[in-house]
């Protein structure tokens, strides 16, 4: 995923919904991001983008949640299990899909949430806004 894509794709989006953001930031792997998987964040106006692993595959010693396999299978990520470890594996075509579409768009959703004060409404809040304007928006144009 480049500058200009992730540029475009924010340029896609209503600009009362692009107004409150001032940075998205690519961010480089850290010891921690590779430890923990983080996708992306919203600190005030801006928005961190975390990648992932090169091989695009990442590894998770407890099985998947439902919502987790609902989400990377929209987006072409693949679970599978080996033994007792599990992994989540992508294509190019769909880490970008699934960054440009639902993480960014979830991350704005969060600037655009005046709203909702506790951690579940606002996950509930971002969560819906990238299914609107990242998920069924971006099926439309193909």
């Amino acid at each position: 995923m480049t500058v200009d894509e992730v540029r475009d794709r924010i340029e896609q989006l209503p600009p009362k919904y692009t107004q409150g953001l001032d940075v998205v930031q690519l961010s480089r792997m850290t010891k921690k991001r590779a430890l923990f998987p983080c996708y992306g964040m919203q600190w005030g106006s801006n928005v961190y983008l975390y990648p992932i692993e090169e091989n695009l595959e990442e590894t998770y010693v407890r099985p998947p949640l439902p919502n987790q396999l609902i989400e990377a299978r929209m987006y072409g990520g693949v679970w599978q299990q080996q033994g007792t470890i599990w992994k989540l594996c992508w294509t190019e075509h769909a880490i970008k899909d699934f960054y440009l579409n639902n993480i960014l768009i979830h991350e704005i959703g969060h600037i655009n949430d005046h709203r909702n004060t506790s951690f579940t409404t606002r996950e509930r809040y971002a969560d819906w806004f990238a299914i609107e304007y990242g998920y069924r928006a971006s099926r439309h144009r193909r």
